[in-house]
């Protein structure tokens, strides 16, 4: 039933939004651009908010990218958080990168147009995979015709490893970084689960594996796969209110956050 219901780039309400969006993302993405990226949101002078704050930014953002619903990305970091909650009860962190894998698309009410900040993440430098969604539409990005970028490997080597690809720009990286950079002590498997959930052709088409390693494979899939389930079919739960998602703040994400060192003021 649900991969009827979810995830359909062919008939969708939000079909014309939701395609336009990824012919900019995938016309205009490329290796420089991404480099560019970096070094404009990888400073982190940006802002210093606290987790809550920017939660509550989130209130304004509808994903331009996303097939399946309209409703703020707020509402849908807490549907994805109390889901993993409940079938992982002995993994308080899980639940903490159910609140925080999508905190990254406050760049989008920072400035940035939302085709380089939301949607389906994957390798640049290397050739575009069939697999990745609206395909077809990277026949106008200029590093498809660029022989450096446009082979099956391009300027990585054969399982060099998830780390050492350049992502396309986006939320995933950003909040990834971000963390990092805020000196996060969440697991390493649960960074890499913001890191690359997006990245749907490798972990749900299982594109771009003669770049990964053999620890990305055997380690790192399953945690994102996992992941996954509850970022996907939450979008199914029943709404919570502002006033729930308040509650469930105080109560038990503001100390969770702060045992895994996001309390306070963080740069952004």
């Amino acid at each position: 039933m649900f991969g009827d219901t979810f995830r359909n780039y062919e008939t969708s309400a939000r079909q014309a939004v939701v395609e336009e969006s990824y012919r900019k993302q995938h016309t205009l993405t490329t290796h420089d651009f991404v480099k560019g990226m970096h070094d404009k949101w990888l400073s982190f002078d940006h802002g210093e908010h606290t987790i809550e704050e920017v939660i509550e930014m989130l209130d304004q953002l509808v994903d331009d990218s996303d097939p399946d619903v309209d409703i703020p990305n707020s509402v849908h970091d807490f549907q994805t958080a109390e889901r993993i909650r409940k079938t992982w009860p002995e993994h308080d962190w899980f639940h903490l990168v159910g609140l925080l894998h999508d905190l990254g698309k406050v760049m989008a009410l920072w400035g940035e147009p939302q085709w380089c900040v939301v949607g389906d993440t994957f390798p640049v430098g290397c050739a575009f995979s069939e697999d990745i969604v609206f395909s077809h539409q990277f026949e106008a990005n200029p590093d498809s015709q660029n022989p450096e970028y446009n082979t099956k490997s391009g300027i990585y080597a054969s399982g060099c490893g998830l780390d050492n690809l350049m992502m396309s720009w986006g939320h995933d990286e950003y909040m990834y970084q971000m963390l990092k950079a805020n000196e996060c002590t969440i697991p390493e498997e649960g960074l890499a689960m913001i890191r690359f959930h997006s990245f749907y052709p490798w972990h749900d088409k299982g594109a771009y594996q003669h770049l990964t390693s053999e620890y990305d494979e055997q380690v790192i899939k399953p945690w994102v796969k996992e992941f996954n389930k509850f970022d996907l079919y939450s979008k199914g739960d029943d709404q919570p209110t502002g006033e729930d998602c308040k509650r469930l703040w105080q109560e038990y994400y503001q100390p969770l956050c702060a045992k895994y060192g996001l309390d306070g003021v963080l740069m952004w």
